[in-house]
């Protein structure tokens, strides 16, 4: 049987990872979800090599580490370069979705207000990157 679906949440706001993790055992409910409150917990978790989430979701404005930095330092791990990650942020600033692509963003996502958009737009990433169900191949 398949490993199920492991997905991390990088995130401040407990209300917002509460609500992706909602939405997202909707869409994928064999998903596990695992969850860090800022850049700096992330990257601990991410050092262990035993740990090795199929796609990584990371919120910019974060207190201790920016985003940005998060996933610079993310994009430098050898094992997890390809790996998707997808900045989910409240910023919908042309400036912040520029750096974030330039610093190795598979995807960019405004965090929306309503449930029935969160769910459309994590549903279209769930089906692109999911290694278990689409065509993508991680370092293409």
């Amino acid at each position: 049987m398949d490993q199920p679906l492991q997905i991390f949440l990088i995130d401040d706001d407990l209300d917002d990872r509460e609500i992706f993790s909602w939405v997202m055992k909707s869409i994928h409910p064999s998903s596990e979800i695992d969850s860090a409150s800022d850049g700096l917990e992330a990257l601990d978790k991410l050092k262990d090599h035993r740990y090795n989430p199929h796609i990584i979701f990371l919120d910019l404005n974060m207190p201790r580490m920016h985003g940005l930095d998060c996933l610079r330092q993310i994009r430098q791990m050898e094992r997890l370069r390809y790996n998707p990650v997808i900045v989910y942020s409240t910023s919908s600033n042309p400036h912040d979705i520029s750096q974030s692509r330039s610093a190795g963003a598979s995807e960019y996502i405004v965090k929306g207000n309503e449930i029935s958009i969160i769910k459309q737009e994590l549903t279209q990433v769930i089906e692109k990157y999911n290694p278990r169900s689409s065509t993508h191949e991680y370092g293409k």
